[in-house]
């Protein structure tokens, strides 16, 4: 049986700052940098015998001392890379609400329509993560990987999984530093495990937001 699981990377300034990131190659905040030795920590006897990472810097960092912890290497495919916000990457929440207000609601209320100027939309994003996600499966099919992405990708990966797609995008909460599972099943996939993120409970702060 295969079991995948979906990560989120770990903190930066720009999450708790509520910037939009996407493609901005936003490192890990030192924050972040411990979600990442936690998680590996906390994943180190799960029998994870293969890790695929976006290739931007704060996904590469979470994955990092996991395949330390494991003995394997981090291989990075580009289909994992964070949906593209366009001209709203680098801008915060606030401004972005007060600016565009109209497509700041469809953001959170029709996601399913949602593209921000010059970016992707949602199933643009889930036409080139779904491939990978699956391409992976088929190599682990007997075992257990691990994908470390980003938050709209992480959630577009258990949408499909679960068959809510795109429209189901906030039903689903995935915390920085969280570990979700889907096993494939006779029903299909089968979530194992949904932002857990007890790893990260005995530190100061607890787990950060989902945003």
């Amino acid at each position: 049986m295969s079991e995948i699981f979906i990560i989120r990377h770990g903190e930066t300034t720009w999450n708790r700052e509520e910037v939009f990131r996407g493609r901005a190659d936003v490192p890990l905040s030192e924050r972040g940098r411990e979600q990442a030795r936690l998680l590996a920590d906390a994943l180190r006897d799960a029998r994870i015998e293969a890790i695929y990472s976006s290739p931007l810097l704060r996904a590469t960092e979470t994955a990092a001392p996991l395949a330390a912890a494991l003995g394997i290497n981090v291989v990075t495919d580009e289909r994992l890379i964070d949906m593209s916000f366009g001209t709203w990457e680098g801008r915060a929440r606030t401004e972005i609400e007060s600016a565009e207000p109209e497509l700041y609601r469809v953001w959170h209320e029709e996601p399913q329509r949602f593209r921000a100027p010059g970016g992707e939309s949602l199933s643009e994003v889930l036409a080139r993560a779904w491939p990978a996600f699956e391409e992976i499966a088929r190599r682990h099919e007997t075992g257990r990987a691990a994908v470390v992405s980003h938050r709209v990708v992480c959630k577009l990966l258990l949408c499909a999984a679960i068959g809510i797609r795109e429209a189901g995008f906030w039903r689903l909460r995935v915390d920085t530093a969280s570990v979700s599972a889907v096993a494939r099943s006779e029903h299909g996939w089968v979530v194992t495990r949904l932002n857990d993120t007890h790893h990260l409970r005995g530190t100061r702060e607890g787990p950060t937001a989902d945003f």
